[in-house]
């Protein structure tokens, strides 16, 4: 199973990016079957589409993407700013934040009236997630590495991704979003000798 804790590097060192496509839909149904079933999409997609860490997307407030599709944040781990792009979202989101107030977090907590779900909030919901998909590799950095992968599969601009990373290397970016480990099992199932 995955650790415990959610904040800590042994979580996202066993963490793994959701690969296939198909298993992204499956994740995404039974996420809007929750009792919060449309934050926790929206969540979700939001964390695979802008690769987002847990922290920084907790703390969305709706006036931040009121009538945008570029919403500049700071991230709270770096503090530097960063404009995301959300045009791929921005129906859902409209939707989504039609009827609320632009101080309003984007994602309510369950317990708590006028906050933000917490990053062990996520957590849960992605450890739920993991049980009902019949995995104990998902955490917090579950959709933060599925963007990276599937970033990295579509465009191979590993500088750009490390970029949005904020990584120090390409091989911290690959290893991350689990691509080095790929890359090895591919050329390993050519490899034969003796055969």
């Amino acid at each position: 199973m995955s650790q415990p804790h959610n904040t800590n590097k042994g979580e996202r060192l066993n963490v793994q990016p959701i690969r296939k496509k198909s298993d992204i839909e499956i994740a995404r149904f039974l996420l809007s079957k929750n009792k919060h079933g449309q934050r926790d999409v929206l969540l979700f997609l939001m964390g695979i589409n802008t690769g987002l860490r847990a922290s920084d997307l907790v703390v969305r407030t709706v006036g931040e993407f009121r009538n945008t599709k570029h919403p500049v944040i700071v991230e709270q781990k770096t503090h530097k700013k960063r404009t995301l792009n959300v045009s791929n979202l921005s129906d859902l989101i409209d939707d989504f934040i039609k009827d609320k107030q632009d101080n309003d977090y984007l994602f309510q907590s369950n317990k708590f009236k006028n906050y933000h779900i917490k990053v062990n909030g996520v957590y849960q919901i992605m450890q739920k997630l993991g049980r009902q998909m019949d995995r104990d590799d998902f955490g917090t950095h579950t959709m933060r590495k599925t963007f990276g992968y599937h970033y990295y599969r579509q465009t191979h601009d590993i500088a750009t991704l490390m970029t949005i990373f904020n990584h120090s290397s390409q091989q911290i970016t690959k290893r991350y979003i689990g691509i080095t480990e790929d890359e090895i099992n591919e050329s390993l199932d050519k490899f034969k000798l003796g055969l």
